[in-house]
């Protein structure tokens, strides 16, 4: 009798979300898949994200997927840009060229707005309301800032929309998850570093007093979401410190981290996916979305010493 073969080991999780992000995701997700898990090449992210760039140096054509339509917005750039810096081409002219357009459309005081006005004609989700006058916004702002200072950018711009971003984080009393991932964007770039320290001390005990971070995922009704969010619109320690040397890392204990990685690695779907946590308000908002979420899942598993596979 022939002996039956064993049976073969379950798909890891990458090579669940590699399935996942042939089937669904778009060309600049395929690229960076593959640069970060398959060892391919920069050139070829680059040359992806390359087709949301337009004449005046900023981003557009929905390469955030909730802001629809082809003008440039700076959540558009500030996407740009932390793809750019995930595969080391953060600098140079196209660097200058986003600088330029980061001034174009910057407030009266020298930082971002969420939303430009540029962006009323075409769709965009409603959490992300469009006004004729918006206010600076620590969200599109400390991102950016960030960003630029890690990777040793220098432009005029950033003067003062680095006060801007020192100013709203120092005096913060009242926050919610997103500006928090925000302000600890801003905070791990900052040149000033025990300033940046400071203020990140600070920031941690306001997340944990005002329970901005799921400390206990078998625990959730403990921790209501945010004020304006979605129901199971929560956060967890990885979502502020997505790599062990964020300054937000030290705001969590090794077994609050522990918890949050678990919760992470067990919410890949079965189609190889990570979910989405906020309204998918179109049909494909949500596709495009997943692959993207999909691909920081696994950067942020792997940062943190877990193995994907």
């Amino acid at each position: 009798m022939a002996e039956k073969p064993l049976p073969s080991a379950s798909p890891t999780p990458l090579a669940r979300a590699e399935r996942f992000v042939w089937l669904t995701a778009r060309v600049l997700e395929q690229r960076r898949f593959a640069y970060h898990f398959q060892r391919g090449g920069a050139d070829q992210v680059e040359t992806a994200l390359t087709a949301y760039l337009n004449e005046d140096g900023g981003y557009g054509h929905a390469l955030e997927p909730d802001l629809r339509g082809p003008v440039s917005q700076p959540l558009h750039t500030a996407h740009a840009l932390r793809v750019l810096d995930s595969i080391g081409r953060c600098g140079g002219p196209r660097v200058e060229r986003i600088c330029r357009y980061l001034t174009a459309v910057s407030t009266h005081d020298g930082a971002l707005p969420a939303i430009h006005p540029s962006q009323r004609p075409y769709p965009s989700a409603p959490f992300v309301p469009v006004v004729d006058q918006p206010p600076s916004a620590l969200l599109s702002t400390g991102p950016v800032v960030g960003l630029l200072h890690r990777n040793q950018v220098w432009h005029a711009w950033l003067f003062r929309a680095t006060e801007f971003c020192w100013s709203v984080v120092e005096s913060l009393e009242k926050s919610h998850p997103y500006e928090v991932q925000a302000a600890v964007a801003f905070l791990d770039g900052a040149p000033d570093r025990p300033r940046a320290e400071a203020a990140a001390d600070r920031l941690g005990r306001l997340v944990r007093e005002q329970g901005l971070a799921v400390l206990d995922p078998d625990r959730l009704e403990d921790w209501p979401v945010a004020d304006g969010y979605a129901p199971g619109e929560h956060h967890f320690p990885h979502d502020y410190a997505r790599v062990p040397d964020s300054l937000a890392a030290r705001w969590f204990t090794e077994e609050e981290m522990a918890r949050s990685l678990d919760r992470l690695a067990a919410d890949q779907e079965e189609d190889g996916g990570w979910p989405i946590r906020w309204p998918a308000w179109a049909p494909g908002t949500a596709l495009e979305w997943r692959p993207i979420v999909t691909v920081e899942a696994l950067r942020t598993l792997r940062a943190h010493g877990r193995s994907v596979g």
